[in-house]
C-alpha cells in the first residue's frame, strides 16, 4: 500500500521577538533496493487527510491516551511562550536599582533558575537579551528533564501487558534510531507508541545514521545482561534484539521539509538508514559469529501527519525501499470496520506486502510486531486529524534547542530539540552544524540566540562518574565554542551544560567556562 497524503498547509513566519529592538544590536536489506526510487504519489488517489465528519473516530483510536499525550504537549508549549513576555517585561528595567533581584524573581515563578549575577548590567555593558532568552529556554527544558512525564499508558495493548506480547512476538530489547530532526522528537511515545520498558536506547543521528560501533556495544551490553541476570529473559529465550532505523519525509512539500541530511531526497534517506541497518546486521554477525543474529526493521515516518511507513521484511527477512505498508493508507481502508475486524485487515495488508501466507510461522512475529506498530501509528493518525485538521500548520522546523551528548528520550514532543549524540565534535560535528543551521533559519530573523544543550549522564554508583561527566561536558561545550566561534562572538550561539544522574537523583546546570569565553575575544 503506498497511498501519499497532500495537501496544503498553513505556514507562519512566527512573531519578531518584541524585547530584541531593547536589547544590543545586536542481511535484512535488500542492497539493489536501497537505489529504487519510491513510488511517485498520484494525485487523486491518496487518502484523504481532513478529520473525519461528525467527530467519527477511527476503532483504533485511544482517545484517553491521545488526550494525555496532548495536555503534555500544551504544559510544554505554554512553558516555553511563557518566557518571552516574562523577558519583554523586564527588559526595560535592566539598568533600575535591583533589577538582578527582580528578574530572578520573576523567572523563578516560571521555574527558571538564573542567579542574580548573570543580571548585572551596566550603561555601557546593557544586558545580552539574546543570551538570556537562550538560557530561559534550556532552563525549562532541563526543568521538564527533572520533572519527567508519566509514560506507563504504553506498557498495555489492549488490556494486555505490550511487553509480555512483544517478547511474545519474538523480541527482547528495541534499540531506536529515528534522524536527529525535531520532528521525530516524540518518535517513541507520540508516533509508535512503543512501551518505555523495551526500548533499550533511542539515540538520535542526522539522517539515522547511527554509529555501528555504538550500537554493537548497545547489543552486547543487553545480551551479557541476559547471560549474566536473565533480564529482560533468559539467554536462551527464543527472542532477538531489534535495531530499528527511522527515516522521515514530508507529504505536504517533499523536496523542501523532508531530511536535511539527505537533501530531501526521501529515496536516498531510505535507502541509506537501510544500508546502514544491513551494515549492522553484519557487524554483529562478523564480531560475534553467525549464530549471533539480530532483527532489523525500517520506518518511514511523514512529519506532516505522523503516518509511517513499515518497510516489512519478506520471508528471508529482506526489505526494500519501495516496498512497505502505509498507515494512512490503512486508516482509510479500516475507518468503517469494526476493530477486530480492522486488526485482520492491517495483519493482511503486512502478510501482502510481506509476500507471504496470513499464517505463515516463521515470519509471523516480525508481521505482528508490524501490525502492532501500524495499530498503533493509526491511533496517532487518528489524533493529528482529530486535533490538527489532517496534518500539523508548521511542516517545517519549529525547535526550541539542540541537545548534544547523551539522547534525551523521556521528554518527547513533535519539534522540540534538534538531537546529536556524540561525545566528541570530531565524532558529531556534521550533526551538529546541521542542527545549528536548522534553528539558525527559525531564530535568527526573530533576533533569537541558538540554545545549544551539552547533555551527559553519570552512574552515583561508580567512583568519580559525576567528575568524569563535567569533564567531558565541559570539553564539548568548549569544543563547540571554538567549532561555531563565530556564532557565539556575535550572541548568535548560546552554549550550556547539564550533568544528570542515571538514578534521576538531581541534574546539575553548567555555563561555559571562563577560558572558552576569552577565545571568543579574538573573533568579536
Amino acid at each position: 500500500m503506498r497511498g501519499t497524503a497532500l495537501h496544503a498547509a498553513r505556514r507562519g513566519t512566527g512573531p519578531v521577538a518584541h524585547w530584541q529592538r531593547l536589547a544590543a544590536e545586536g542481511s535484512g536489506w535488500d542492497s539493489a533496493a536501497t537505489l529504487a526510487p519510491l513510488a511517485p504519489a498520484v494525485g487523486p488517489t491518496y487518502w484523504p487527510v481532513a478529520a473525519p465528519a461528525n467527530g467519527i473516530t477511527h476503532p483504533f483510536a485511544d482517545n484517553a491516551r491521545s488526550e494525555a499525550l496532548h495536555r503534555q504537549d500544551e504544559d510544554i508549549e505554554a512553558a516555553f511562550a511563557a518566557i518571552e513576555p516574562v523577558l519583554v517585561r523586564i527588559a526595560p528595567r535592566h539598568f533600575d536599582e535591583g533589577f538582578p533581584e527582580l528578574a530572578s524573581r520573576e523567572l523563578r515563578a516560571l521555574g527558571i533558575d538564573v542567579p542574580p549575577r548573570v543580571f548585572a548590567a551596566h550603561v555601557m555593558a546593557p544586558l545580552n537579551m539574546r543570551f538570556l532568552h537562550a538560557r530561559c529556554v534550556i532552563g525549562t527544558f532541563c526543568r521538564f528533564l527533572q520533572k519527567g512525564f508519566d509514560r506507563s499508558a504504553a506498557e498495555r495493548s489492549d488490556g494486555e501487558s505490550a511487553k509480555t506480547l512483544i517478547e511474545q512476538w519474538g523480541f527482547h530489547a528495541i534499540d531506536v534510531t529515528p534522524c536527529a530532526d525535531g520532528r521525530l522528537s516524540g518518535v517513541v511515545d507520540h508516533i509508535l507508541r512503543i512501551p518505555p520498558s523495551v526500548v533499550t536506547a533511542n539515540k538520535s543521528y542526522a539522517g539515522a545514521l547511527f554509529n555501528i560501533t555504538e550500537s554493537l556495544r548497545q547489543w552486547e551490553s543487553v545480551e551479557l545482561r541476559r547471560f549474566r541476570d536473565g533480564k529482560p529473559n533468559a539467554a536462551n529465550a527464543p527472542t532477538r534484539f531489534l535495531k530499528m532505523a527511522v527515516y522521515h519525509f514530508s507529504s505536504v512539500d517533499p523536496h523542501h521539509h523532508g531530511c536535511a541530511a539527505h537533501g530531501s531526497d526521501t529515496a536516498r534517506a531510505a535507502g541509506a538508514a537501510l544500508e546502514r541497518l544491513g551494515q549492522f546486521e553484519g557487524a554483529v554477525r562478523g564480531v560475534h559469529g553467525p549464530s549471533a543474529g539480530v532483527a532489523t526493521l525500517l520506518v518511514g515516518v511523514d512529519t506532516d501527519t505522523d503516518a509511517i511507513r513499515v518497510h516489512v521484511p519478506d520471508a528471508s527477512g529482506r526489505m526494500s525501499v519501495s516496498r512497505y505498508v502505509d498507515s494512512n493508507a490503512l486508516y482509510g481502508a479500516t475507518i468503517a470496520l469494526p476493530r477486530e475486524a480492522g486488526k485482520t485487515a492491517v495483519r493482511r495488508a503486512v502478510a501482502e506486502s510481506a509476500g507471504v501466507a496470513e499464517d505463515d510461522k516463521l515470519t509471523e512475529g516480525m508481521r505482528w510486531f508490524c501490525g502492532y506498530l501500524l495499530k498503533n501509528n493509526i491511533a496517532q493518525v487518528d489524533h493529528v486529524r482529530q486535533a490538527h485538521g489532517g496534518a500539523y500548520s508548521d511542516a517545517g522546523h519549529t525547535e526550541k534547542l539542540v541537545v548534544v551528548g547523551d539522547g534525551v528520550d523521556d521528554v518527547q514532543m513533535r519539534n522540540l530539540c534538534f538531537q546529536a549524540q556524540m561525545e566528541t565534535v570530531e565524532e558529531g560535528g556534521a550533526d551538529l552544524d546541521i542542527g545549528i543551521s536548522i534553528l539558525r533559519k527559525t531564530h535568527e530573523p526573530r533576533g533569537l540566540a541558538v540554545p545549544v544543550l551539552v547533555h551527559f549522564r553519570h552512574d552515583p554508583r561508580l567512583p568519580g562518574s559525576a567528575a568524569r561527566a563535567e569533564f567531558k561536558t565541559r570539553r564539548l561545550m568548549s569544543a563547540i565554542i571554538a567549532r561555531h566561534a563565530g556564532l557565539a562572538s556575535r550572541k548568535k550561539l548560546f552554549v550550556q551544560g547539564a550533568l544528570r544522574a542515571a538514578d534521576g537523583s538531581g541534574l546539575v546546570v553548567l555555563d561555559p567556562s571562563p577560558e572558552a569565553l576569552e577565545k571568543l575575544e579574538a573573533y568579536a
